[in-house]
C-alpha cells in the first residue's frame, strides 16, 4: 500500500531538458541545434509563407469573389422560436417585438445589424413584429395569424445625372 509521503512519479514519466551549447560532446554543442550558418540561425527571423524563392502557396492560388465591407449581418429567428418565447410567456404577443425586447426576453443574444425573420415553424399567435428584413414566406405567415410585419422604407436611389 502506497503512502502519500511515498507518492513520486512513475519512471519516465518526466524528461529532463537538454541543456544546448555545451560543447561537441553533448550532442547539442556548437550551432545548438539550430543548423548552420545564415537568416534563420539567427533571432528575429520571421519568414512564414516565405518558400525560398518559389511562388508562395498564397500567390499560386486562384483568387475568386470578394469581401463586401458594407455587408449587413442580420440575425437570424424563425417563426417557430418566435411562437415557442411566446408560449413561454418570454415575450409579450399584444406588444410591438422588436430586436430590443428580443434580446431582453433572452431568445436573441444580440442585433448586429438587425433581425431578420424566416418561416421556419409554425404561429399562431397574432403579433406585430418590427424587424429589418423578413422573408416572403414569413410576412405570409404572420398575416396569415392576423398579425403585421413591419420593414424599414427602402430609399430609391437618385438615378445618376
Amino acid at each position: 500500500m502506497t503512502k502519500l509521503n511515498d507518492l513520486r512519479d512513475n519512471d519516465g514519466a518526466r524528461k529532463s531538458r537538454m541543456r544546448i551549447g555545451r560543447g561537441i560532446g553533448s550532442g547539442k554543442g556548437k550551432t545548438g541545434g539550430r543548423g548552420g550558418k545564415g537568416q534563420t540561425a539567427r533571432s528575429g527571423v520571421a519568414i512564414n509563407g516565405f518558400e525560398g524563392g518559389q511562388m508562395p502557396l498564397h500567390r499560386r492560388i486562384p483568387k475568386r469573389g470578394f469581401n463586401n465591407p458594407s455587408r449587413r449581418d442580420f440575425v437570424v429567428i424563425n417563426l417557430g422560436t418566435l411562437q415557442a418565447a411566446i408560449d413561454e410567456k418570454k415575450l409579450d404577443a399584444t406588444a410591438t417585438i422588436n430586436g430590443e425586447m428580443l434580446v431582453a426576453a433572452g431568445v436573441l443574444r444580440r442585433v448586429r445589424d438587425g433581425v431578420r425573420l424566416l418561416a421556419k415553424g409554425a404561429l399562431t399567435a397574432k403579433v406585430t413584429i418590427d424587424v429589418a428584413g423578413a422573408s416572403q414566406a414569413a410576412i405570409a405567415a404572420v398575416e396569415k395569424a392576423g398579425g403585421t410585419v413591419t420593414l424599414p422604407k427602402v430609399e430609391a436611389e437618385a438615378p445618376a445625372a
